[in-house]
């Protein structure tokens, strides 16, 4: 019996550790960027989203890993972290499937409803998918673990989702309305695709 429970420990330290390189490095990355954003004046901004623009569609993909200063990628890095490990212990697969469907629905949202000559940067928008994905997936898995996932995080961080509404300057309500309503689309659509480990 001990052996087993020592086996199970190491699984889950090994799984953990995976977790943390996965996120440690979309950290790193973003970091990373904003260093050399600096350096570089701020050529990297280019690479945001811009609102009806043919280049601008390419934010969608590097938006999420610019962002506009230290405070900027401070206030997202706890939630991104935190949040995102939530997400990643409904699996691998299904956290590639959470992330990458809040990059489209928050790029696409900000660059159809963002204002003209505008530039989106920042993770919130990633960071709203995986709010939405883990305030409605107890909903539809129908069991204790997810549903007392859903709960907490609602209860933690369910009023941070008033920030898909306009009215904060400089803050890019059109990507987190993207991203939270693509998280609320991905509980639905990826709900059966892995089991809780």
């Amino acid at each position: 019996m001990a052996g087993i429970t020592r086996y199970d420990a190491r699984r889950a330290l090994t799984r953990f550790g995976g977790q943390a390189k996965a996120l440690g490095g979309a950290l790193t990355v973003m970091w990373g960027a904003l260093a050399a954003n600096a350096l570089a004046a701020g050529a990297l901004f280019s690479y945001g989203i811009v609102p009806r623009t043919l280049t601008g569609l390419r934010g969608i993909l590097f938006a999420p890993f610019i962002h506009g200063s230290v405070e900027h990628l401070l206030s997202n890095s706890v939630p991104f972290a935190v949040l995102g490990w939530l997400v990643l212990t409904r699996g691998r697969r299904r956290f590639i499937g959470v992330t990458l469907a809040a990059m489209l629905g928050a790029g696409l949202s900000a660059w159809l409803l963002g204002a003209p000559g505008s530039v989106h940067v920042g993770a919130s928008g990633v960071i709203f998918g995986y709010l939405g994905y883990l305030m409605l997936n107890g909903w539809y898995e129908r069991r204790l673990i997810p549903i007392l996932m859903s709960v907490g995080v609602t209860a933690l961080w369910g009023g941070v989702a008033f920030g898909v509404l306009p009215g904060q300057p400089g803050v890019s309500w059109q990507a987190h309305l993207g991203g939270f309503v693509a998280g609320l689309w991905a509980a639905k659509r990826l709900h059966r695709t892995e089991a809780f480990r």
